[in-house]
């Protein structure tokens, strides 16, 4: 397969939207987090305390989805400007890493979205327990 200029361009919109989404996910976190101190601080309990551990672990992991996906972005402007170059061996090279780097951001999420879940059943239980 010949690498093309459009074929890095493809992942232009769809790292974008992955960002997007990351960015979502991280200011949906960074209000939870507001609002569990504000608790926290009213009526301190092991509860909250777990939910910010968790929080904490989601956090890192969207820090690192996001800088990953970044680095995916970033290469694939460099895959670009190498077949701009005419340096087909290191367009070929960069852009497979840049695919590797969209590959783990997206694992990355995929273990956010599995912490995530957890957490909101784990609510949900302790709901239903209370009724």
């Amino acid at each position: 397969m010949t690498l093309t200029m459009g074929i890095p361009a493809l992942l232009f919109p769809a790292i974008s939207l992955t960002m997007l989404a990351y960015n979502a996910r991280y200011l949906a976190i960074a209000a939870l987090i507001r609002q569990l101190h504000s608790e926290y601080v009213a009526t301190p309990s092991k509860n909250i305390g777990l939910q910010i551990k968790n929080l904490r672990k989601r956090l890192w992991l969207i820090r690192n989805m996001q800088a990953i996906a970044i680095v995916s972005f970033l290469t694939s402007v460099i895959t670009m400007f190498l077949l701009y170059v005419e340096q087909i061996n290191w367009a070929n090279l960069v852009f497979g890493v840049s695919l590797l780097c969209l590959m783990v951001s997206l694992f990355l999420s995929f273990i956010e979205v599995q912490i995530s879940t957890k957490a909101l059943s784990i609510r949900l239980d302790r709901i239903e327990e209370n009724r």
